[in-house]
C-alpha cells in the first residue's frame, strides 16, 4: 500500500468516526445532559492523549512548555473545547439531529468571513456568491423548507448551531498561530477546557453521575469525536502528497450523518434538511473552487 494509498484510508477512518458523532450527541443527551456530557468526555479525551504521548514519547514536551504557551493553551481551551462543545452540544439538545448535523457543515464559510477581519484576506464576489448559496442552505433548515410563511420553528437552536461554528473557525485562526507539537497542545487545551467545563458545573448546575448508558456514550464521544480521530486525520495529512486529496474527503461525512441518524437515532430523514445540505455544500465546494 503506497503512502497515498495509506492517506486515504486513514482519512476516510476519520471521516466514518465523524459522521457518527452527531447520532452519539443525540443518544447521549437522552441519558445525561449536555455539560455532564462534556465534562466526562473531556476527561476521556484527556486519557487518550496522554496515552499517546507516553507511546510517543512525547511527554517531555509538557516540560517545555512556557508561561506564553500556557496563556495560550488556556484561551484555546476556552475556545474548543469548552465554548464549541457547549454550543453544539446543546443545539443538539434543541434541534433534531438532522438538522443539527447539516448547521454544523457552515463552519468553512464562517472561517471564510471570519479570515477577512482578522487575516486580512480579500473575497471575491464569487466568493460572496458561495456564501450566499450556502445561507439559502441555512434558511431553507431554519424554516423547515416553509418559505411561504417564512417563520423559524427554533430559531435558538438554530443560532447555537451557527455560534458553533464561529468558536471552532476562532479557534482553527488562532490554532494556525500555534507551531507546538500538535498532541501536547491538544492535551492541554483540553485540560483547560474540562477545568472550564467543572467550573460552570459546579456554580450553575450539578455533576450527574452516569448511567451505563451515558458511560458508553461520554467515553464513544471522548474517544472518537475528541481523541484518536484527531490523530487519525492528522497521520492521513501527512502521508497525503497534497492536503486537497484527503481534505475533500470531509464532504461525505454530512450525507453519512444523515444516514447515521435515520439508522440509529431513527429519525426521519426531512426533504427540507436534504435540500439545505445541498445548498451548504454546494457553497462550500464553490468557494474552494474560485478561492
Amino acid at each position: 500500500m503506497s503512502s497515498q494509498q495509506k492517506a486515504t484510508f486513514l482519512a476516510l477512518l476519520a471521516v466514518l468516526f465523524w459522521s457518527t458523532i452527531g447520532s452519539a450527541f443525540k443518544l447521549t443527551l437522552q441519558h445525561i445532559d449536555f455539560l455532564n456530557i462534556l465534562l466526562y468526555a473531556s476527561l476521556i479525551s484527556i486519557a487518550v492523549f496522554f496515552i499517546i504521548l507516553t507511546i510517543q514519547g512525547k511527554l517531555s514536551c509538557l516540560r517545555k512548555l512556557t508561561k506564553k504557551d500556557i496563556l495560550h493553551s488556556a484561551f484555546l481551551g476556552l475556545l474548543n473545547p469548552f465554548l464549541f462543545y457547549v454550543t453544539v452540544l446543546k443545539a443538539y439538545d434543541i434541534l433534531l439531529a438532522h438538522e443539527a448535523v447539516v448547521l454544523n457543515y457552515v463552519w468553512p464559510i464562517t472561517l471564510t468571513l471570519l479570515s477577512i477581519p482578522m487575516l486580512r484576506q480579500r473575497i471575491s464576489w464569487k466568493s460572496l456568491l458561495a456564501i450566499l448559496i450556502s445561507f439559502v442552505g441555512v434558511i431553507t433548515i431554519a424554516v423547515k423548507g416553509d418559505f411561504g410563511a417564512f417563520q423559524f420553528t427554533n430559531i435558538t437552536g438554530v443560532i447555537l448551531a451557527l455560534v458553533c461554528t464561529v468558536f471552532w473557525s476562532l479557534f482553527f485562526i488562532f490554532n494556525m498561530k500555534d507551531h507546538r507539537e500538535e498532541v501536547s497542545r491538544m492535551f492541554l487545551n483540553f485540560i483547560f477546557g474540562f477545568a472550564y467545563t467543572l467550573i460552570t458545573i459546579l456554580v450553575f448546575y450539578d455533576i450527574q453521575f452516569p448511567s451505563p448508558k451515558a458511560i458508553l456514550g461520554v467515553t464513544y464521544i471522548g474517544f472518537f469525536e475528541m481523541g484518536i480521530t484527531f490523530i487519525i486525520w492528522l497521520k492521513a495529512l501527512k502521508l497525503s502528497a497534497t492536503t486537497a486529496k484527503v481534505a475533500n474527503l470531509i464532504f461525505i461525512s454530512p450525507f453519512l450523518s444523515l444516514i447515521w441518524v435515520s439508522l440509529a437515532v431513527g429519525e426521519q430523514i426531512m426533504g427540507y434538511t436534504i435540500a439545505g445540505l445541498v445548498f451548504i455544500v454546494a457553497g462550500i465546494v464553490l468557494q474552494r473552487v474560485v478561492r
